[in-house]
């Protein structure tokens, strides 16, 4: 029989939650992160500098012999939690879950390290939109130089180094200086996409690109769930807490029936998004079931985290249409992670096809 597996948040990990949550109240305010997606600069790697090398949370997922803190997926489940609910513009996802799950794949230990400490920052070169099981796009390479163009590469603007697949199978380890990269217009600004364009950019092969490239996707599915949990919960905790301030002839907008329902409905909603994120974090943590539980919190947590921030957009009234009110930063990261690493609708089929249970 399977021993039953606990969901429940441990000590260590609530520890973890309230050091991140505390780092990102004092760096991460909303009015700031508005500023940035205004700028030409989107990325705070001063908070990436905060989490990545003060406080070690980019080498979460990888083995102390190999230059991380040998924790687990559960753990950064908890760190993308948080980072959602601050919609961070930081490339954790990217870097230290997508870019590190590629990696531990391959034999490349010194790159993996350099990642793990935050001197680095890795992007996987594969568009964002990529499901787990999905085609993904290749560069021709020719006697180690790599030759085409790769689009909708989230945070590439931020990386130093590139993981690129290539048509001889091989994933190769680029450095961002030896490519070109233009952003793309994208709804979400907190993660900007870009196109990379390389002319002849020499690589080192690392290993082989389907392998990693798989593992790595499938990663970034599972612990999106938890950010979109991170975003959901924002969203209902703070249009809780307007809705018990504002008032309406005379009364707080909360007290009225109709408002009780909506959120009484959401609320179940976030719940059950949290079991289905803690479950995808835990199976990707022991290797259990970990492609049913990440199609499983995929093919639920896009519709939660979308119906979270329209709830709270539109409950916050005149103010949350403002630009200067951050709800708009949360729906956008809603719409754009609803369509990253597989649609919602994807997930769906790909849970019937490991259940059995295809369409008639």
């Amino acid at each position: 029989m399977t021993a039953q597996r606990d969901l429940l948040y441990s000590e260590e990990e609530e520890a973890l939650r309230a050091a991140v949550r505390d780092l990102l109240t004092d760096h991460c305010d909303a009015a700031g992160v508005i500023t940035r997606t205004e700028s030409d600069a989107p990325h705070d790697l001063s908070l990436w500098k905060s989490l990545a090398d003060g406080m070690g949370l980019a080498g979460l997922l990888v083995p102390e012999a190999r230059g991380g803190q040998g924790a687990t997926h559960r753990e950064v489940a908890v760190v993308l939690e948080e980072l959602g609910r601050a919609v961070a513009p930081v490339p954790y996802l990217t870097s230290a879950v997508v870019a590190t799950e590629a990696l531990l794949a391959c034999d490349a230990d010194d790159l993996l390290a350099e990642l793990a400490s935050g001197r680095r920052i890795g992007v996987l070169a594969v568009a964002l939109n990529v499901a787990p099981d999905g085609a993904f796009k290749a560069v021709r390479q020719e006697a180690g130089a790599l030759h085409g163009e790769l689009t909708g590469i989230a945070d590439a603007s931020a990386a130093d180094v590139l993981l690129v697949p290539t048509d001889d199978g091989g994933l190769y380890a680029v450095d961002a200086d030896a490519v070109s990269v233009v952003p793309q217009v994208s709804l979400d600004l907190t993660r900007p996409v870009a196109r990379v364009v390389l002319e002849g950019a020499r690589g080192r092969r690392l290993g082989d690109a389907e392998p990693a490239v798989r593992r790595a996707l499938r990663a970034g599915a599972g612990l999106l769930a938890s950010e979109q949990l991170g975003l959901a919960d924002w969203a209902l905790t703070e249009t809780v807490r307007y809705l018990k301030e504002r008032k309406q002839f005379n009364r707080p907008v909360g007290g009225f029936q109709a408002i009780k329902h909506r959120l009484a409905q959401l609320w179940l909603e976030v719940v059950n998004l949290r079991a289905a994120a803690r479950n995808a974090a835990d199976a990707l943590a022991t290797g259990e079931d970990a492609e049913v539980a990440v199609a499983v919190a995929q093919a639920y947590a896009a519709g939660v985290a979308v119906h979270a921030a329209e709830e709270a957009l539109q409950l916050h009234g005149g103010i949350g249409m403002t630009w200067e009110h951050p709800v708009h930063l949360y729906l956008k990261r809603a719409k754009a992670d609803s369509i990253a690493y597989g649609t919602a609708g994807g997930h769906r089929a790909a849970l019937a096809e490991l259940v059995d249970l295809r369409a008639p």
